[in-house]
Parts: C-alpha cells; sequence; structure tokens
C-alpha cells in the first residue's frame, strides 16, 4: 500500500513573526530530521547553548492558553500546537523546528502559514516503516464541565470538537474531521485562534496576549464579530479547536490511530487525556504500516494487520 514510509522535509522553509503572547519577534525554521526523530525544538538565540527539547508529552510544561514545552531547567517554546499540527496534519514524521524566541510564531493565527512552510521544503519519503499509536479501549478525562476522549477507531485518525460559548456570536458549535493531508489543508490550516474583547485587560495584566491583534486573532465582544473581514468558515471557532487538539496529540509521538472527542476542551483537556492514555499500557500499542505492495486481487489478514486492515499511513508519497 502506499504512504506506510516515515516521512521529513526535503530543505529548510523560514517563516518569521510575532509570538501572540510575549508580542517579540521571532523567526522559525523547518528542517529535515532523520528516521525516528519524530519532532524535535531547538531554541536557538540563547545567551548560552542551543538546547533540544522533544515534542513529546512529557515535556510540557504549562498549557495556560497555549501548549509550553520545556526541559528541567524550564520553559523552551510556547504555542507550539498550531505547527505541530501542521506538520501532523500534512504527513510529516520527522522534523527540526528551529525557533529563536520563546514562542512560535502566531502568524495570522492558524496553520496556514506553516503549511506553506512545508509545501515550500517540501516532503520526501524515508527508509523506515511509519509507526503509529494504535488506541485499545477507551480513556476518558473529565476537568469540570469539560469532559475528553480517545477510543478506538476502525481507519486512520478523526476528531471531534463540541464547544459551548456564553456567546451569541458562537454558542454551541459541533466539528468532526476525520484527519489526512487533504481534509487538514482544506477544512481546519486555516482555522483562526479566538478570543473575547472584555478579557484583554485581565489577560494583558496576566502576561498574555501583548502580540495580539485583528490580524492573527478572531475577536469577538457580546453580540459582535470585530474583524472587519469575517469568518473564513460559519464554525470556524470549533474548527479552530480541532487544529490545536491535532497539535496537542501529537504530542503522543507517533501517529495515533483512534478518534478523539473533546467537550469544551481546550490544551489542558488534550493533554490530560493524552497523558492518561500514555500512562496506561493496556490502553494502546506501537504498530507499524505494512510494506508497500503491488495491488492483489485481495489481501489476507495477519501480521501488520490492524482491527484486520493494514495500519493506513498519511503523507504524499514523494521521493
Amino acid at each position: 500500500m502506499k504512504f506506510s514510509r516515515q516521512t521529513t522535509l526535503r530543505s529548510q522553509a523560514t517563516v518569521t513573526g510575532v509570538g501572540v503572547h510575549s508580542g517579540l519577534p521571532v523567526s522559525l525554521t523547518l528542517g529535515p530530521a532523520p528516521v525516528d526523530a519524530g519532532f524535535i525544538f531547538v531554541r536557538t538565540g540563547l545567551e548560552e547553548a542551543d538546547r533540544e527539547v522533544p515534542a513529546v508529552a512529557e515535556s510540557v510544561t504549562a498549557t495556560d492558553l497555549a501548549t509550553v514545552l520545556g526541559d528541567r531547567e524550564g520553559p523552551l517554546v510556547s504555542t507550539a500546537e498550531h505547527v505541530l499540527a501542521a506538520l501532523r496534519g500534512m504527513g510529516v514524521d520527522n522534523a527540526i523546528i528551529e525557533v529563536d524566541g520563546p514562542e512560535v510564531p502566531i502568524m495570522d493565527g492558524s496553520a496556514a502559514a506553516f503549511v506553506a512552510a512545508i509545501d515550500q521544503a517540501g516532503i520526501v519519503t524515508q527508509s523506515a516503516s511509519r509507526r503509529f499509536i494504535q488506541v485499545l479501549k477507551p480513556v476518558q478525562i473529565a476537568i469540570g464541565d469539560s469532559f475528553g476522549e480517545l477510543r478506538p477507531h476502525a481507519n486512520g485518525f478523526r476528531v471531534e470538537v463540541e464547544i459551548d460559548f456564553d456567546n451569541a456570536m458562537i454558542g454551541c458549535q459541533k466539528y468532526s474531521i476525520d484527519l489526512n493531508p487533504e481534509s487538514f489543508r482544506r477544512e481546519i490550516s486555516r482555522a483562526r485562534t479566538f478570543g473575547f474583547m472584555n478579557n484583554v485587560a485581565r489577560l494583558w495584566s496576566a502576561g498574555f496576549a501583548r502580540g495580539a491583534s485583528f490580524e492573527n486573532t478572531v475577536v469577538f465582544d457580546e453580540a459582535r464579530l470585530l474583524n472587519t473581514e469575517g469568518l473564513r468558515f460559519s464554525d470556524e471557532c470549533a474548527r479552530h479547536k480541532a487544529l490545536d487538539a491535532v497539535g496537542d496529540l501529537t504530542l503522543a509521538g507517533l501517529p495515533l490511530l483512534g478518534a478523539y472527542r473533546s467537550v469544551r476542551g481546550g490544551h489542558k483537556l488534550n493533554h490530560a487525556v493524552l497523558t492518561a492514555l500514555l500512562a496506561d499500557r493496556s490502553a494502546w500499542r506501537v504498530v507499524e504500516a505494512e510494506p508497500a505492495r503491488r495491488p492483489r486481487a485481495h489481501v489476507e489478514a495477519g501480521a501488520g494487520m490492524v482491527g484486520g486492515m493494514i495500519a493506513p499511513a498519511y503523507g504524499p508519497d514523494v521521493s
């Protein structure tokens, strides 16, 4: 079958912008990485030597309004979710992510700029088979009125999101996506982060949102959308929550085979559910995509199969 090997980037590509919370200018460069490297953030521009942190659940140091990664010495990079979503969504398995500031640049508030950078760099296949984390049984977490669940799914990775805001312009929205590069690009990569005008003063006093603007955030007041260009989708807020979930669950370290459901959730819930899954060794297993084969009249079940099907793999088969 196609798309069974791991992928990385053909070359480097750089984007520049500002951090949505710090307001500081920052450049981010995506580049190739070896087989089984996963995604590795390299924090450059420090007075001391560059520091590296793997994009895995154990590296999460905070989930307040963004996903922050770090190590024993402290936080290294914030707002990692959008670039991670772009890499996973576009079918990249291994990449180096160099950042010269404390945050990934917010760009326009979506993952579109990172998708464009991936397109610019190109995707190439590698020699090793792609591996997955297959969800074997449901894992559920409730935090207040928020609920999250990872459960088995017959084919690929699915995200189901439900949001409910006390705001006339948002209200209750539901959105679901079966993830592959085409659906990611078309349906959620351009969905922007959103916020509320009456929260601005509180966020500023807490040190957040200093780089937020109408150019990178969808902003609502009690009864209106304040961005003059309007929404990109009627349910853009729910789609952005799905984008965030894809990015946060990328911290599993391997692509997931399963379905994720989030109700009134966010980064904290996403991380809690993923952590609960990984902590329960009976709830998952690592499976490997079967090598590409010529078309046959039938396929026999056996080794390398997942639920009677060859484990699927996503990503352009470019060489």
